[in-house]
């Protein structure tokens, strides 16, 4: 039987461990895990080969506290619209997403974690009708694995059409193959996700992106190549920066 000093010893060793991993998926921010007053910048950019299609997001991610997490995200046309009727603003909707933390199971070297998540896009247009958000993310991490699902339903008001994606990604520590007995290095994972994103009256894009992520204690460098294997066969490029405060 464990003494006292044991369980405090235990603990804090799994909030080392656990609670410090900055690794989620490349194209969604949903699954990433936020301290109490915890804040989290990412700036991440994504073009389209064929058309040079650029835009910049810029999302934030704030804990609440350990179960509820305010996700934030503004995007941003680099490149000029193709509708003469959009190019006086290339700010697109502005996705706002509450987390609740329904369920964490923690484990020596591993987590699963389940959320709900809703919340709304809110128009930068006046022409444009908002939606309503709802959704789930699921985590499963142990040792040098990481798995993420989450899907998002978007229930457009009054004209605007409905919309939904969904995310699946897994996530490999290349190095260090083994974390040291005290203190947390660099790492640096492989990425491999199968996507998905649905438009009202279209058929769903399908999508195989292939990244990787540099970690450190504070800040995260990540990148991939996005390939869409159905309808228009486009290929994407994301690169995105991420600070933990």
């Amino acid at each position: 039987m464990r003494t006292q000093w044991q369980k405090v010893v235990l603990f804090f060793l799994l909030s080392i461990f656990i609670n410090t991993s900055f690794a989620m998926g490349l194209r969604s921010l949903v699954a990433l895990p936020v301290d109490k007053g915890g804040t989290v910048l990412r700036l991440a950019m994504m073009g389209t080969e064929e058309s040079g299609r650029e835009t910049l997001t810029t999302a934030l991610a704030y804990g609440i506290n350990a179960q509820h997490t305010l996700l934030m995200g503004l995007p941003y046309r680099l490149s000029s619209a193709t509708n003469s009727s959009q190019k006086n603003n290339r700010l697109e909707d502005m996705s706002v997403l509450y987390r609740h933390l329904v369920f964490q199971q923690d484990s020596w070297g591993g987590t699963n974690r389940f959320g709900l998540l809703g919340g709304a896009l809110i128009p930068t247009e006046q022409d444009n009708e908002s939606a309503v958000q709802s959704g789930f993310v699921f985590t499963h991490f142990k040792h040098r694995h990481e798995i993420d699902i989450d899907a998002v339903y978007q229930a457009g008001q009054k004209d605007r059409l409905d919309s939904g994606r969904f995310d699946i990604s897994w996530q490999y520590r290349l190095s260090p193959s083994m974390y040291p007995e005290w203190g947390i290095p660099q790492q640096i994972n492989s990425i491999v996700e199968l996507n998905g994103r649905w438009l009202q009256g279209q058929d769903t894009t399908r999508q195989i992106t292939l990244g990787l992520q540099w970690i450190d204690s504070s800040w995260v460098i990540e990148g991939g190549l996005v390939k869409d294997i159905n309808n228009n066969k486009q290929r994407h490029y994301v690169i995105s920066t991420r600070f933990h405060f």
